[in-house]
């Protein structure tokens, strides 16, 4: 057992030197190691008390067992670019109900890190302070950062996990980038396991693929219901509140579910839309942006031959 021991540290301090060497962030792989041998070693009621947020919705928590785990990477992804206002919106509804669950707590909350994409943010903008407030959370405790290359994003976050002073970090990435795999969303869990905080992984505009997220999500917009009144009726042609489709693709459960929320920032809840419920008024129809539209009837049937072109001479 002794040897056993000094040999792992001796691989440990080796990849430390290495990671220095090349200039890299320090990997969290010893205290990862250390921490996975400490939990062995515990009694197994440790497990039980795994801290977990719960969305409040039954069968998206039974689905992840509880709720979305607190020491944990969670992936949440867009399928375009132009999807990347609802996916950012999932990811802050969760902070704030994060910050909602810590406000019960005797200690004030810890502020939230948002780590932006360059690209992404050229594509789909940046978070707004009033907006930010309207869904639920205080701009003076939400912080960004703009790192220009990805490696510096990586180290960002796990400088920001590894110092655990913010209640979650939220690591954007534009697409599925080769310098971003499973051995750095791999480094990066176990960070979070080892700090015992959050990282939200925001792929907007990716594909599915390997990485070491306990749970991912594919978000998609959803049209919103008319406001309701305090009599039961609606208010003709009002929005309510945002909506999200829903779809945990990946979890210990084999087959995934898909769910439609919608999101009370006020009261800092989701609540689930049935399918049968109609989003719009009869004879309506709600907006949508992949809605199809109808080819024009009149336009010519091939492109029509240039005509004769005239060279001017050129101004002096």
């Amino acid at each position: 057992m002794a040897e056993a021991a000094v040999a792992r540290e001796t691989l440990f301090a080796l990849r430390e030197t290495i990671a220095r060497l090349e200039g890299r962030p320090l990997p969290a792989l010893a205290a990862s190691a250390r921490e996975a041998l400490a939990e062995k070693q515990a009694p197994a009621s440790v497990d039980a008390a795994q801290p977990l947020l719960a969305t409040g919705v039954e069968d998206l928590d039974g689905a992840m067992q509880g709720g979305i785990p607190l020491d944990a990477l969670t992936e949440i992804r867009s399928l375009g670019l132009r999807d990347a206002a609802v996916a950012s919106g999932f990811v802050l509804a969760l902070a704030a109900q994060l910050h909602a669950q810590a406000s019960g707590t005797d200690t004030a909350p810890s502020p939230i890190l948002w780590i932006g994409d360059t690209v992404a943010t050229m594509e789909a903008g940046l978070p707004y302070a009033i907006g930010i407030r309207d869904f639920g959370l205080e701009p003076a405790a939400f912080l960004q950062a703009s790192p220009r290359k990805l490696e510096d994003a990586l180290w960002v976050a796990e400088a920001a996990l590894g110092s655990a002073a913010f209640a979650v970090v939220i690591l954007e990435v534009r697409g599925n980038p080769a310098r971003f795999g499973l051995t750095e969303s791999r480094r990066l869990a176990l960070r979070a396991k080892a700090a015992g905080r959050p990282l939200f992984l925001l792929r907007q505009g990716g594909e599915e693929e390997a990485s070491s997220a306990l749970f991912r999500f594919s978000v998609e917009p959803a049209p919103a219901q008319a406001r309701p009144l305090p009599d039961g009726s609606v208010l003709g042609g009002s929005i309510g509140h945002p909506a999200f489709r829903l779809t945990l693709e990946k979890s210990r459960n084999p087959a995934p579910l898909s769910i439609t929320l919608e999101w009370n920032a006020h009261d800092r809840r989701f609540a689930p839309i049935l399918d049968t419920q109609c989003p719009a008024f009869p004879g309506e129809h709600a907006a949508h942006s992949g809605a199809d539209l109808p080819a024009s009837a009149d336009r010519p049937d091939r492109a029509q031959a240039l005509g004769s072109v005239l060279a001017f001479g050129r101004q002096a």
